[in-house]
């Protein structure tokens, strides 16, 4: 390829990256300003919230395996024009339902953005410079999350709410219209048909699945786990997974390719990719109700005090890809998740309502540094295991249980916070319309809750940096007559 045309795709899909950070770091400032503007419930603003993460969650995986079959290129600006079209109608929604609905509709657009976003990539770089790639890519996404609080906050309060959805509109047509042009609608890298058609049977069980899955694990702590709704949407994936994957090795043209799990290369980096998004999710989670709740900041001002988060990523996404590609991807990635279990023992072991600043910002930049080693390294590892025939459906399973192990993250975290903190005010905290807690007799169990969450993720950490390291080479063979999809 064209030295230059690789580098041109890759800010067509860095452009993506950037607004699908934006749009969730931007919204978390606007949820009280919502909130009142349309007259919504606390469950309906957590909603507005989570609608879209559930179902670009759901949707992830297929536009990926959809991509491999009628064309990366296609489903990405197609996904980047249903993003901004919905982006457009959200600002106008007159109810909490509506834009709940709009949300949804936004996440089918960002699912088929994020699906092929790494995957696109992947196909314009060598191997030997895909870190670096992937490591600009993930750097736009850290600058995302520095400035989307910020951003959020004047948009809010110069504007209005509707503008953290408007503001992706013209971003949303320079992105359409670039992409049209530097990527086109032609794709190479499309996988020839098979006897047997679409697997209907597959993305019906799979989409049920997952979303009874998803709800599961957000109404539970959001709500009450032994609501019938828990109870009823684990029963259908319980009951409709193993069908799934039972669906999936007989199909021909199966919507997800398990043999890819027979490379240790490419299971053992999807499961470190997994545990890595539950512990920092967990962290960010916690350290916001901790400046908001315990500290009594403002919304703004905790999304400012968790910068130190992305900051480390910014600065070392690049260079850890250019690490991965000159010296192996297993180092680097490993050595990053080595550092967050320093990172997160330090929290756990030093955050009280007297704490100093600077001590949890050293913390948290030594876990953006570590995630920031990590991911480039890892994605590039992913996608080079899976070989050019299946990057979109391995893009899009890395991206599915990275958003579902963030999910994880709240199911496990949510328990340990409402245990010290009444409901009401839990929802009203994350919620951002609520500063401090009204009883402060909870707030010394709280920071022990705090604790036992920062060490459970460090724990988690200490199992990602064991499965990164056991990726190597020497145990990325397939197991004993598995047959790899990509040879």
């Amino acid at each position: 390829m064209n030295d230059s045309r690789k580098w041109w795709i890759l800010s067509v899909t860095s452009l993506g990256s950037l607004l699908s950070a934006l749009n969730f770091s931007t919204l978390i400032i606007a949820l009280p300003d919502l909130l009142q503007g349309l007259q919504a419930t606390l469950l309906q603003a957590m909603w507005v919230m989570l609608s879209y993460m559930v179902a670009q969650t759901v949707m992830v995986l297929m536009a990926g395996s959809l991509a491999d079959r009628f064309g990366r290129k296609r489903i990405y600006i197609v996904g980047m024009l249903l993003f901004t079209v919905v982006s457009l109608a959200a600002g106008f929604a007159e109810n909490a339902p509506l834009l709940i609905i709009f949300r949804i509709l936004q996440g089918i657009g960002g699912a088929m953005i994020m699906a092929n976003s790494t995957a696109i990539v992947a196909d314009a770089f060598p191997k030997e410079e895909l870190g670096r790639a992937l490591g600009i890519n993930i750097m736009v996404v850290a600058v995302g999350q520095i400035i989307g609080p910020v951003l959020g906050g004047w948009l809010t309060e110069a504007f209005g709410w509707e503008w953290t959805f408007w503001f992706n509109v013209p971003f949303g047509i320079i992105g359409v219209v670039w992409g049209f042009k530097v990527l086109g609608m032609k794709d190479d890298k499309i996988a020839a048909p098979k006897a047997g058609g679409l697997d209907r049977g597959g993305a019906i069980t799979y989409v049920l699945s997952i979303t009874g899955l998803l709800i599961a694990l957000t109404w539970g702590p959001i709500q009450s786990w032994t609501s019938p709704v828990v109870w009823v949407s684990a029963l259908f994936f319980v009951a409709l997974f193993p069908l799934f994957l039972r669906i999936e090795k007989r199909h021909p043209n199966a919507l997800l390719h398990l043999p890819l799990f027979a490379n240790r290369t490419f299971s053992f980096g999807i499961v470190s990719a997994t545990l890595n998004a539950i512990a920092r999710m967990g962290v960010m989670f916690m350290l916001i109700f901790y400046f908001q709740g315990a500290l009594e900041k403002d919304a703004l001002v905790a999304g400012i005090m968790t910068i130190p988060l992305a900051a480390g990523m910014l600065v070392v996404s690049p260079l850890a890809g250019l690490l991965g590609d000159k010296y192996g991807e297993t180092t680097p990635a490993t050595i990053g998740l080595f550092l967050n279990i320093f990172g997160m023992a330090g929290l756990a072991l030093d955050t009280g309502l007297s704490t100093p600043f600077w001590h949890l910002a050293v913390y948290m930049t030594i876990i953006s540094v570590g995630s920031g080693l990590f991911n480039s390294p890892n994605s590039s590892s992913i996608m080079n295991a899976a070989g050019p025939k299946y990057r979109g459906e391995a893009s899009g399973i890395r991206a599915l249980t990275t958003n579902m192990g963030m999910m994880l993250s709240i199911a496990f975290s949510m328990p340990i916070v409402t245990h010290s903190i009444p409901h009401e005010a839990m929802l009203a905290i994350f919620s951002g319309t609520q500063v401090g807690m009204d009883d402060k007799s909870s707030l010394n169990g709280f920071i022990s809750g705090l604790h036992a969450v920062f060490w459970f993720m460090a724990a988690l950490m200490a199992l990602a940096t064991v499965m990164s390291y056991l990726r190597s080479s020497r145990g990325s063979r397939p197991a004993a007559g598995a047959t790899l999809p990509y040879k």
